[in-house]
């Protein structure tokens, strides 16, 4: 069987030089990596012949590669250094705050370009076994824009990757959908990956229990929230064909869609959308399995959104490949829904 794996992250000399850490981020990537058996760092580093032999270990075919989170939507090095030094866990920014708190467009721009040029040149090494998204600037809404032009006409990209929120903004202000209306265009998807929620979420939720704000809960908080966002703000009114795709079996939607529609489907129609908002999860949301190995919640998944609308993604290096492979193989679904999920899936949306 064919697995193509889309959420599958890499990061660059760049990255490690502007993307700062702290205690937790230190503590979370050497203990998670002693749980897997290989250094988290190490492999997001490689675009070679190491991720290649873990691939062929465990049977992935094809990755689909994305610029690591938090990417050039991250907070800079600069501030999580000052932040440390002064004891501060948590910085409260306000919405839309244009200050230092988040890598400017001077930083974004080239960052993303870097990444999406060694991608490119990864995937020209090895065609058959790596395709790529982009990278977006999204400090710089029409460079994004263009950028993922660059990259989906000329460098042959199947769709692009944005980390959560710009500097505590979200992807529904109107100044975004410029980068929106050129992947409808384009006909390729977004794909919204988790970020560390705004600071102000942080530091009401998660004072003093960080461990919470990021993979465990956070992360699907703020995602979930950001697409809900998006679908209440009229962007698929503006876009009916543009797919945002979300990892980790949809981030928790699928089990509240109903719930979450019955109790606002009256405010959808005040607001004006077209739809209910059942009708935009079904015809513009695609998910992904990676890194939420438990058959029950693929059940409901699978239930909620139908198996079209599943790709299959491990989210490696922050999973293992094996994890991944084995859960695939032994999910209880027809062979047909299988060969959909592993590979044909991801032809169909990414035109692979």
């Amino acid at each position: 069987m064919k697995v193509i794996a889309i959420e599958e992250h890499f990061i660059t000399p760049l990255y490690r030089e502007k993307v700062g850490a702290n205690e937790f981020r230190n503590f979370y990537l050497k203990s998670r990596g002693e749980q897997l058996g290989h250094d988290i760092v190490e492999q997001n580093s490689d675009l070679g012949a190491e991720r290649l032999a873990h691939m062929d270990a465990a049977g992935v075919d094809v990755q689909v590669l994305s610029f690591g989170s938090p990417g050039p939507q991250a907070f800079g090095a600069e501030v999580a250094a000052h932040m440390d030094a002064a004891g501060v866990d948590v910085q409260v920014l306000s919405f839309g705050s244009p200050g230092p708190q988040a890598f400017g467009a001077e930083v974004a721009i080239p960052m993303a370009r870097d990444a999406n040029d060694r991608l490119y040149q990864a995937i020209q090494k090895h065609p058959g076994r790596f395709a790529g998204f982009a990278a977006l600037p999204t400090a710089d809404p029409e460079a994004a824009a263009q950028e993922l032009e660059r990259c989906v006409s000329k460098l042959g990209f199947k769709g692009a990757m944005i980390h959560g929120h710009t500097r505590g903004s979200f992807l529904d202000e109107r100044k975004y959908w410029t980068i929106f209306e050129r992947a409808q265009a384009l006909g390729v998807p977004i794909y919204l990956h988790p970020t560390l929620p705004h600071p102000a979420v942080v530091k009401a939720y998660f004072d003093g229990y960080e461990e919470l704000a990021r993979a465990p809960w956070g992360f699907a908080v703020d995602t979930s929230c950001h697409f809900l966002r998006l679908v209440f703000s009229g962007l698929f009114d503006a876009y009916p064909q543009l797919k945002i795709i979300l990892g980790h079996l949809g981030e928790g939607l699928p089990f509240a869609m109903h719930r979450l529609h019955d109790h606002s489907w009256a405010a959808a129609k005040r607001r004006g959308l077209r739809k209910g908002p059942l009708d935009y999860f079904r015809e513009n949301l695609l998910v992904t399995t990676s890194g939420n190995w438990f058959e029950p919640a693929f059940v409901c998944t699978l239930l909620a959104l139908g198996a079209d609308n599943i790709l299959f993604a491990i989210d490696w290096p922050y999973e293992a490949n094996k994890t991944g492979i084995e859960f695939l193989r032994k999910i209880s679904i027809s062979d047909g829904d299988r060969q959909k999920i592993a590979h044909g899936n991801a032809e169909r949306v990414l035109r692979m």
